[in-house]
């Protein structure tokens, strides 16, 4: 039997027998599923890779952290090169190629279609890149796996945008409930991130997929969590004000991360060819591991020696071992540790490694808790704090500043260390964390470019509206286009007696727009046959009141020019050349459609 007829045969069956809504329960257990065997083959293979350089490393005296990134960037770029060349479109810009900002673009404006092969494109890309040395995370790349599993399977199955969008943030919540065996967080990060509204509809698949794929974690890799922390000292009220000062420090940290994030993106992208890139990329990342051994890969193993108050093995070997009886000292390379790990995750990304921005946030913010600890406890103020405690809350601090994620970083962070107890603390620096951040800075790494280029979604009902709409749908081509030189009598038998419209652009040989008439401008003298050969149109023709610019006026501007012209028609250009009209009627009548439809 064909395999489209047996497809098709089965489709029928189900709209038969299984109702919609339960055949998206089921599509969720199965989206989970594949997002945990996702996640847990990230991990293994990540960590059979670092496992089997861990001995070339001690045995080459750290020699290797010259080239070890090198080796895993190029071995990244030549897959790239001769097995993922349409993994993504060769028009799409480099920011929308990350993984969250990829899906969230595919999601407005590709209907939430993505490649197959970026189902297997992060299963090999990311475990090069971390475990040859790149200061990225995992949890990236099993997101887009387990969204690429979802899409894909939405189009097989015939699913509609709205029903495939659900499934993608299912795979979302399940690919971050597996990597940390965190559901609960899980179902808010595709909720924060993907700016769902929570109801019963969206929130029961979302549940499904998080548990399917926690126990495939479970089934897989044991129930082990992902760091084993017992609270031992617990929140006081005297502790309030430091965490209110961690929680300007995270703050500003997080100012810092996404500054550097793209000053290095920036400064990248000067280089013209990719093997270039990666040549500097690898190369740097390769020094900065030499005198900061705690950058190598995702940097969890830090983060647990931290947990454990071992801050000597966190720091490793370096150059600084005779002084590390000095606890300044310790603080001082803590604090150059938390500098210099976003330079090291950003000039992975930059120089075209594969991997997540999560976990090195965590990494860092675990980083930076610990020194404002150590601080607090050797200034000589007669109070001690947990530093262990201090550790934890500084990694909810950093996501919530860096992601603009808040109640995603309380509860990854408790989920992950069962620390439930210090949901005060936790809640006292994410909040001042993310006021900081949210108030200088609008956007995160992860949406930033999109905004910017129109290409966003938030909570704002009405901008979603302009967003979703697309200029080209209302553009209007059906007027007539008169000439400078054309004289009145030509005008009114070219122009006038031929078109329905009482607007006429004026444009020159090469297409670009000159001026424009309106049927008002000529009413007075279009009977005077004594002017139809002495004046031209060039005599009546003016400015229109603004033009809309195609290529960079999103419709957010579109709508702001017709607000602030008065104008009922406004020219459109591109390229410099003239095409149409967006009248004021066909924009009202888009935007109430598209209403409509982001309503229901």
């Amino acid at each position: 039997m064909p395999k489209k007829t047996l497809l098709k045969r089965i489709l029928i069956w189900r709209y038969k027998h299984i109702s919609q809504k339960n055949f998206v329960f089921i599509l969720s257990i199965l989206v989970g599923l594949f997002a945990g065997i996702a996640s847990v083959t990230l991990k293994n293979l990540t960590f059979t890779i670092q496992a089997a350089l861990e001995k070339g490393i001690i045995f080459s005296q750290k020699q290797l952290y010259f080239v070890l990134p090198f080796i895993g960037l190029l071995s990244v770029y030549l897959i790239k090169k001769y097995f993922f060349r349409k993994a993504f479109n060769p028009a799409t810009p480099t920011f929308i190629k990350r993984a969250i900002p990829s899906l969230l673009y595919s999601l407005l404006r590709q209907k939430g279609l993505l490649s197959y092969k970026l189902i297997f494109h992060p299963l090999i890309m990311a475990p090069l890149t971390v475990g040859f040395g790149g200061s990225v995370g995992l949890l990236g790349p099993a997101i887009t796996s387990g969204s690429a599993i979802s899409s894909n399977l939405s189009r097989l199955l015939h699913i509609d945008k709205k029903t495939r969008t659900l499934l993608i943030a299912c795979a979302t919540a399940g690919a971050m409930a597996s990597m940390f065996k965190s559901p609960i967080a899980a179902i808010v990060f595709a909720v924060e991130v993907f700016s769902l509204d929570l109801t019963f509809a969206s929130l029961l698949p979302l549940l499904i997929a998080s548990i399917s794929s926690v126990l495939t974690s479970y089934f897989f890799l044991g129930d082990e969590v992902l760091f084993n922390f017992t609270i031992t000292d617990k929140f006081t009220i005297n502790d309030t004000l430091f965490f209110i000062a961690l929680g300007i420090c995270t703050g500003v940290a997080s100012l810092y991360f996404t500054k550097i994030y793209f000053a290095i993106y920036s400064f990248f992208e000067q280089f013209k060819t990719r093997f270039l890139k990666l040549l500097v990329g690898g190369f740097s990342i390769g020094i900065m591991l030499y005198f900061i051994p705690p950058l190598y890969g995702e940097g969890l193993s830090f983060t647990k020696d931290l947990f454990d108050g071992n801050h000597l093995h966190a720091l490793g070997s370096s150059f600084f071992d005779d002084y590390l009886d000095n606890i300044w000292v310790v603080i001082a390379l803590l604090i150059g540790f938390t500098i210099f790990k976003a330079i090291a995750m950003t000039t992975t990304f930059a120089a075209g490694g594969v991997g997540g921005v999560i976990v090195p946030t965590m990494v860092m913010g675990s980083a930076l808790g610990n020194v404002a600890a150590k601080i607090i406890n050797n200034l000589g103020l007669g109070h001690q704090v947990s530093e262990a405690n201090f550790t934890l809350v500084g990694m909810a601090g950093l996501i919530a500043g860096v992601i603009h994620a808040p109640l995603t970083a309380i509860f990854l962070i408790a989920e992950i260390t069962g620390g439930y107890e210090l949901f005060i603390p936790l809640m006292i620096t994410v909040a001042i964390s993310y006021m900081i951040t949210k108030n200088y800075m609008e956007h995160t790494i992860f949406t930033k470019e999109l905004a910017e280029r129109g290409d966003l979604l938030t909570d704002d009902k009405d901008q979603n509206v302009l967003t979703l709409m697309r200029i080209d749908a209302i553009i209007e081509k059906n007027f007539v286009q008169l000439h400078p030189e054309m004289s009145l009598g030509e005008m009114l038998h070219e122009g006038v007696a031929k078109s329905n419209r009482n607007l006429f652009p004026v444009t020159n040989t090469k297409s670009e727009l000159v001026g424009i008439i309106l049927l008002d401008d000529i009413r007075t003298v279009m009977f005077d046959q004594s002017l139809y050969e002495c004046t031209s149109a060039e005599t009546f023709m003016h400015n229109p009141p603004d033009y809309i610019i195609y290529e960079k006026d999103t419709m957010q501007k579109v709508m702001k020019k017709f607000q602030s012209s008065g104008a009922w028609n406004l020219p459109v250009i591109k390229n410099g050349k003239y095409i149409g009209f967006v009248s004021k009627s066909k924009l009202l009548t888009a935007y109430r459609q598209q209403l409509i439809n982001v309503s229901s």
